[in-house]
């Protein structure tokens, strides 16, 4: 059996982490990035994800140097997105020192950038990140620009064809449950891995040890992302590790 993976993730606008509720409410600031991605790394983490939430030019550099510096003080894969719109700047993230690069927005516009990003760099590098909301009618709409925009498109059907396309991963967002600390959408992680046989990393509403072991567990995902209940210091990895363990959750310890 596969071990399930916990991955910290790091919104960084302009050199520094920063938290949203829901995408867009209640910002706080978590710290600076290189030193929080060296703690995580220290818990046991199995990977981080670095997204630039700014994504302007000047962002860009910003963010290019932070994946630097990030490469150069931790040994544990780095995911990293946010804008990322072409071969160029995919190969410019890998370059700086990124393992995987994280589309969405550019993937929806132009969905053959995940076949062309997947045959350059190989798909094990491109990760497909969805950010879905509940329709009211049933199912899940696929949002982009940061959760601004609807596109229209189903969640679970986008999620095929990303796979079809040659992503090695996807990154799926709950954008209702996101930063409420309220739980996982166990259903949408359900319904994705019975859809794709792709990893699926499962993200939004991480509140508790019982929330992450649920939505590996009975969500199906392969691993779980959080970032409120880390940057705050309410849990440490090894602290949702350690829980795992005893639920009798597989995991790199």
């Amino acid at each position: 059996m596969l071990a399930k993976r916990i991955i910290p993730c790091l919104d960084i606008d302009h050199g520094r982490v920063v938290k949203h509720v829901q995408f867009h409410t209640g910002r706080w600031e978590a710290g600076e990035p290189v030193e929080l991605a060296a703690r995580y790394e220290a818990q046991g983490a199995d990977e981080l994800v670095l997204l630039d939430i700014s994504a302007s030019a000047e962002g860009r550099r910003t963010m290019l140097e932070v994946i630097a510096r990030a490469a150069e003080r931790v040994f544990i894969p780095l995911t990293v997105g946010g804008g990322i719109g072409s071969l160029e700047e995919i190969r410019a993230a890998l370059r700086a020192g990124a393992d995987k690069v994280s589309i969405n927005t550019a993937a929806v516009r132009d969905p053959d950038l995940i076949r062309r990003g997947a045959e350059a760099f190989g798909s094990q590098c491109i990760v497909v990140a969805i950010d879905a909301r509940r329709r009211p009618g049933g199912g899940w709409e696929v949002y982009i620009h940061g959760g601004r925009t609807p596109t229209g498109l189903d969640a679970l059907a986008w999620a095929r064809e990303a796979e079809r396309l040659g992503a090695g991963e996807l990154l799926v967002t709950s954008m209702d449950a996101d930063g409420t600390r309220a739980g996982y959408d166990l259903e949408l992680h359900r319904a994705l891995a019975a859809t794709v046989g792709i990893p699926v990393i499962a993200s939004g509403g991480a509140g508790s040890l019982e929330h992450i072991a649920r939505v590996l567990r009975e969500g199906e995902a392969d691993a779980a992302l959080a970032a409120s209940i880390f940057h705050s210091g309410q849990y440490t990895v090894a602290d949702v590790k350690e829980y795992l363990a005893r639920q009798g959750v597989v995991v790199r310890r």
